[in-house]
């Protein structure tokens, strides 16, 4: 894909005493166990990798679609049945596409595991089945419903929609959103979602993580007994290449006009992959200049300026294309977007030229520490974690070690990257003018990128 693969997780010792076990079933189904005693729970996380980069042009929204009809009953549990089964032993669930896959996890009370474990199988093998044109139709409806309640019929719902189009041409595998057009939604047929469904849901295209109070024989039993006979499929292609130039080369930009509360400028800029030492380096120097209150950006604009009511700089990470610096200010009153462009620019050039003071640098090392830290305590966090190192790296125990890469960068690479990233032509940008007077307290609103299936 253009970057370099993440480190050996040989090189450094896990964090915090946890530590995972591996096994692959005949049928390449891969299975990560994490034992910890600690509450009488068990988290089971399937990671199947397929999300929206897979989709061809014409056929959007498959991915997101396939895990709303997840839910919809599979040869020994019809209708609503696996909500109803998980919720009835004391269980939660759910399931979210994104670009580049799709899960399903639920935590259970550690006695009911067995059951979350027999429900995963029973979709995975047999979900055909049961599929048909009225579960097909009745969740086409649903997606098409999440699709105006959270993007086309709320303030900047279509924000994701737009900034991902331009900061990845059209053609490229990343250049629709998860959810999915209207038409393609239409378009897509019972045959589509069968040969979707043959393609990408098999046991050598997924793996299963079970974190918690476990018995490891006994858990590694049941996933042979349950997912062990369900045959492998071998048809799935690679995704197309995601790799892009790491400079767009010309600011693109589009002025938005709608009823929205406030004035606001959005920008997403191209960063390093996921799994990338740069990668890491990008999220310190979005952090220290946009992640919380005591960062520069909200310094600058909320309390100094006082021209936005919220600034933030978040990275959303991807591990097969560019990663995306997603900036978003919320003008204050009556304050005009050019001034607060001029000054998101001055300070993106003066942390170009200087960096992060060793005060930020700590600060912003902690922060994700912490949160890195605070995923990895809960059994469910967990289990998603050690999927995602294990689809998208091919390594999960990397997900054990990386507070240990966060802390290796050093401000010289967080001041590189940001000089060589956060600049004028390298990122798409959206300027919000309302079509009605702004108003004087604008709440500023967070956008989900993840399609979830409730």
């Amino acid at each position: 894909m253009g970057h370099t693969p993440p480190p050996s997780s040989a090189q450094q010792a896990p964090t915090g005493g946890l530590s995972a076990t591996e096994h692959r079933l005949p049928n390449g189904l891969r299975v990560v166990l994490s034992e910890d005693h600690q509450t009488p729970v068990a988290a089971v996380c399937l990671w199947y990798d397929v999300g929206s980069r897979h989709e061809v042009e014409g056929r959007t929204g498959l991915a997101h679609l396939f895990e709303h009809l997840m839910f919809q009953g599979s040869a020994q549990v019809a209708g609503n049945g696996h909500f109803e089964l998980v919720q009835g032993a004391g269980g939660s669930l759910n399931g979210t596409t994104s670009f580049e896959r799709t899960n399903y996890f639920e935590t259970m009370p550690a006695h009911e595991l067995e059951l979350a474990l027999w429900l995963e199988a029973d979709r995975m093998g047999s979900l055909l089945t049961a599929l048909d044109e009225e579960s097909m139709e009745n969740q086409r409806d649903v997606v098409k419903n999440e699709r105006r309640q959270r993007y086309d019929n709320v303030p900047y719902g279509t924000a994701f929609e737009r900034l991902t189009a331009m900061a990845y041409p059209e053609g490229h595998p990343y250049h629709h959103t998860p959810i999915g057009s209207m038409a393609d939604l239409d378009a897509a047929s019972l045959e589509d979602a069968q040969a979707f469904f043959r393609t990408y849901y098999a046991p050598s295209n997924a793996v299963l993580s079970v974190v918690g109070d476990i018995d490891p024989e006994q858990t590694l039993a049941w996933v042979e007994k349950y997912f062990g006979t369900i045959p492998s499929h071998s048809g799935k292609q690679p995704p197309r290449d995601g790799s892009l130039p790491e400079v767009i080369g010309a600011e693109q930009r589009q002025l938005i006009e709608e009823d929205v509360p406030s004035r606001a400028l959005m920008a997403a800029y191209r960063l390093p992959a996921d799994g990338t030492r740069a990668g890491d380096a990008a999220d310190l120097a979005l952090t220290v200049l946009g992640g919380g209150e005591s960062s520069r950006l909200h310094n600058r604009l909320v309390r100094h300026d006082r021209t936005a009511v919220a600034a933030g700089f978040g990275m959303l990470r991807l591990a097969g294309a560019p990663s995306l610096g997603w900036l978003d200010v919320k003008a204050s009153g009556g304050a005009e977007i050019a001034e607060i462009e001029s000054a998101v620019d001055e300070e993106l050039r003066r942390f170009a030229e200087e960096g992060p003071s060793p005060e930020e640098m700590e600060r912003a090392q902690a922060q994700l520490e912490r949160e890195w830290l605070d995923q990895l305590a809960t059994v469910g966090g967990r289990a998603d974690e050690l999927c995602r190192y294990a689809v998208l790296f091919g390594d999960p125990q990397l997900a054990l070690t990386a507070t240990a890469r966060v802390l290796a960068v050093t401000a010289e690479e967080v001041r590189e990257v940001a000089a060589a990233r956060l600049r004028p032509d390298n990122r798409a940008v959206l300027v919000y003018e309302p079509t009605e007077a702004p108003a004087a307290d604008a709440e500023a609103t967070a956008h989900d990128q993840e399609e979830t299936a409730q």
